[in-house]
């Protein structure tokens, strides 16, 4: 009895001494370790995510990949694969195992090696969320301490999808979810078995277990963890062979962008930095919606591409990327170049092996949708080229026949006749697929911009500042100011317009000769073409942009009253030379700032700023910024046209939107209304065909392909075509596109021949009409499909009058000699023309505007 009560009272006395150990212990350790009541309210490194207006995901930032799930979304299996591999007691200890304990305390007495098994998914959620991973004793008590607390503060089930959603698992994936969409391109709940083993065999290895970089490691890590589900009884026999069979099929996935906007992206992502703090953005979990809509941005997209992939072909080619071997040509197979079905691929070069070529085209980036190639076969008129999925293709001679060579921006070379005359065997070339053939293909050199907005509350429905933007991340919507040419024409004419013009006005059409005493030489502004037909209506001259008459215009309002004008439209004073070449565009602007200015005729005169940003939510979608536009209004604009009515008193009484919500008026309702309606005949002309006196406007491509009287809009071309732009409008949308290159001093030249000009003449130099035009005319065409037609109505205090076309006085025949012209009432002419001359006709020509 006496040994048995010496062994109960050592026993006793350890454990006292043992409990007195732990709280002097946890005494020592309580003031270091941190307070888990923050658990409750945790806020997740979630990164930013960038969407479009109709919720596609444009882009995401932030270092940490996390797609947060709640436990109850989250496949029970996935949660047996995590219980059976980390922690199998989970559910029945209070936050530390003390099996797990005692055998880890064993392997390290008998052994000397630290047991990872002790560790609980509790514990290892105390670890992630408070401590280091340095393996110390001092950790490890902490660790346990922080783990009892938790159990006491949270449920199971809130340990558990903290875990889930904190625990890295490679390749920037934090947690199930964003492992889920890295490693498969999937939701968490349509993993399979063998998908669900592998993603919880990657807690304790997220490196060497990795299923990218580690197929067969990760493959024997995932069938241990089927194993211990096998063993617990979470699956059974039948399904653990089955899933121990799969192969490995991870692979990265990126993500899941489904919508190409990478201007608009950094945009928003700068937008969000400057609010709140860039380690902020990056790690809250914002949403940030965007003005962008899918279906406008994929169209600007495209008729970006296309338009300067179409100038790219009408200068010529440059030649391959590289030349990998040279070898003659094998005898090609009779009638294979008149007949591609009888055309055979080559055979594989014998100094450059399949592997080799895949290699070396692997090793090339893809541009936007230009892929490399190798040609492998070149006939006469076709050419075998290998792509880098494995496969031999045919570039057909109508993907080959534009390729005449390159010798400068102004020059190219003759039409070739064969396709050898462009390729030769070992080529490292572009490629592009065009409907269901390959295009021989080149990245373009020149850039381009296009924005479209809403101009009722200045909304960005599309943005694209540029051809690739992961090789150049310069946005020319809203960073490059260029020489605007004759965009800048429609601000100089609606301010004549307030200063006594009329559409009827007629100035004089006639060359300037201006001696310029500093300079000791004389200003020669000229037309394009060089023709001069006199004194020539205000609406034709704007029409057909004639440049001395614009010169003349500024000369009625002044220099100053121009930029003053210029600036309401909210263009900067600083950009804007004070001479005379102001009325040719000499002036700077961003393609953004056009876009405002436009959106001003429009919309009737109000001054709406464009915005991108729409609204940012918080990770638990709190809405935290909502944009407060300024709008325009009808209601408001009607209200103003009544004179009789004191302004604010009628404005108040009838607009519907709070005054402090309602855009400025920067232009009457009346002077907006002549201007647009002007810009329609940039686009459709005036005059009678069938009479002699038809006339083009400049922009008279926009309606052969577009072929609605809803639309308007106006060429620019600067000095020897460095910059060339199309601004207009449709039915609620406004857009400019622009094209030139980044490199100022460089022009966009001439080409030998044009596939866009009437009859397929000739035409020489680049213009805002060809080379700009293009673009607003492809986005405009698919923007407008369906939607309604626009009516013509003018707004109260414009009246109409039949004029004289020769000279602008009223007109008592109704023939083709005259035409029913808008004027601000008060304004029309109250003379009649004393003899009936017709208008001098202009026939159908290019009219090209140069600064």
């Amino acid at each position: 009895m006496s040994w048995l009560k010496r062994i109960f009272w050592i026993f006793l006395v350890c454990g006292l001494l043992g409990v007195a150990g732990i709280a002097g212990l946890y005494f020592w350790v309580a003031p270091s370790l941190p307070d888990v009541t923050s658990l409750k309210t945790v806020q997740l490194q979630t990164p930013m995510r960038i969407y479009s207006a109709d919720g596609k995901l444009i882009s995401q930032f932030g270092e940490k990949r996390r797609i947060p799930v709640r436990y109850d979304d989250v496949p029970s299996q996935l949660v047996n694969a995590i219980l059976a591999t980390e922690d199998a007691r989970f559910f029945e200890h209070k936050g530390v195992d003390p099996i797990g304990v005692i055998r880890a305390a064993v392997v390290l007495i008998t052994t000397g090696r630290k047991a990872q098994g002790a560790s609980t998914i509790t514990m290892q959620v105390a670890r992630n969320f408070f401590l280091t991973r340095e393996k110390t004793y001092i950790r490890k008590v902490k660790e346990i301490f922080l783990a009892l607390k938790i159990e006491q503060l949270l449920t199971k089930e809130q340990i558990l999808e903290l875990y889930l959603n904190r625990s890295f698992l490679g390749n920037r994936a934090y947690g199930v979810g964003a492992a889920a969409q890295v490693y498969y391109g999937k939701e968490v709940g349509e993993l399979d078995l063998a998908q669900m083993a592998m993603i919880a065999g990657l807690p304790q290895a997220p490196s060497a277990a990795n299923p990218i970089r580690n197929p067969e490691r990760a493959m024997k890590r995932r069938n241990v963890v089927l194993s211990r589900m096998l063993e617990v009884g979470a699956i059974s026999q039948e399904e653990f062979e089955l899933a121990r069979l799969e192969p490995v099929s991870a692979r990265y996935h990126g993500a899941e962008i489904e919508l190409s906007a990478p201007y608009v992206a950094e945009m928003a992502r700068d937008f969000m930095v400057q609010r709140y703090g860039e380690e902020e953005a990056y790690t809250g979990g914002y949403k940030v919606y965007t003005t962008i809509t899918s279906e406008a941005q994929t169209m600007a997209r495209q008729a970006v591409k296309e338009n300067l992939y179409a100038y790219d072909r009408r200068h010529g080619y440059r030649g391959p990327i590289a030349s990998l071997w040279q070898m003659p040509e094998p005898n090609a197979q009779p009638g294979a170049e008149t007949d591609p079905a009888r055309a055979v691929a080559p055979a594989e070069d014998p100094t450059w092996t399949r592997e080799q070529m895949l290699e070396r085209l692997a090793s090339v980036t893809p541009v936007e949708d230009l892929e490399p190639a190798v040609v492998t076969g070149v006939e006469e008129k076709q050419a075998w080229v290998f792509t880098r999925d494995g496969q031999h293709r045919l570039i057909p001679w109508e993907g080959l026949n534009w390729a005449r060579e390159f010798i400068s921006d102004t020059r190219q070379g003759p039409a070739i006749n064969s396709a050898g005359e462009v390729l030769s065997r070992g080529d490292l070339i572009w490629v592009r697929q065009v409907e269901e053939s390959l295009m021989l293909a080149q990245v373009p050199e020149v850039s381009s911009a296009l924005v479209a907005m809403r101009p009722d509350n200045g909304a960005i429905q599309a943005l694209v500042g540029g051809y690739d933007f992961r090789n150049n991340q310069y946005n020319r919507v809203t960073q490059a100011k260029r020489q605007l040419g004759s965009n800048i024409k429609p601000f100089i004419y609606s301010a004549a317009l307030e200063h006594g013009y009329t559409l009827a006005t007629l100035v004089n059409n006639a060359p300037i000769n201006q001696w310029d005493r500093s300079q000791g030489t004389a200003w020669r502004p000229k037309n394009s073409p060089d023709v001069y037909t006199g004194p020539t209506r205000v609406r034709k001259g704007l029409g057909q942009s004639v440049n001395v008459m614009a010169v003349r215009t500024l000369r009625h309002v002044g220099i100053d009253g121009a930029i003053d004008q210029l600036v309401k439209f909210g263009f900067n004073r600083d950009d804007l030379p004070r001479n005379e070449s102001l009325a040719l565009g000499s002036a700077v602007a961003t393609p953004m700032e056009v876009v405002r200015g436009f959106a001003t005729f429009a919309n009737g005169g109000f001054k709406v700023d464009p915005y991108v940003i729409e609204r940012v939510d918080s990770a638990l979608d709190q809405v935290l910024y909502q944009a407060q536009p300024r709008l325009a209004c009808d209601e408001c604009l009607k209200a103003l046209a009544q004179p009789s009515q004191p302004e604010e008193n009628s404005l108040a009484a009838v607009c519907p939107i709070p005054q402090e919500q309602l855009a400025p008026i920067i232009l009457s309702p009346q002077v907006a209304f002549l201007i647009k309606d002007t810009l329609r005949s940039v686009v459709w002309g005036g005059g009678d065909w069938s009479q002699g006196t038809g006339w083009n406007g400049t922009a008279w491509r926009a309606a052969q392909l577009i072929k609605r009287r809803d639309i308007g809009g106006k060429t620019g071309t600067t000095n020897e075509s460095r910059d060339t732009w199309f601004s207009g409008f449709g039915p609620g949308i406004v857009a400019t596109a622009w094209v030139g290159f980044d490199d100022h001093s460089r022009e966009l030249g001439r080409t030998a021949w044009d596939n866009y000009g009437p009859r397929g003449q000739i035409t020489g130099a680049e213009s805002g009409a060809k080379t700009a035009g293009p673009a607003w005319n492809q986005f405009m065409y698919h923007y407008l499909q369906g939607v309604p037609s626009e009516s013509r109505t003018p707004p109260e205090g414009v009246v109409t009058a039949r004029i004289d076309l020769a000279t602008g006085k009223l007109s008592r025949r109704n023939d083709y000699s005259s035409m029913f012209e808008y004027f601000i009432a008060g304004t029309e002419p109250t003379e009649y023309a004393e003899s009936q001359q017709s208008e001098q006709p202009v026939f159908e020509q290019e009219t090209e505007e140069l600064f």
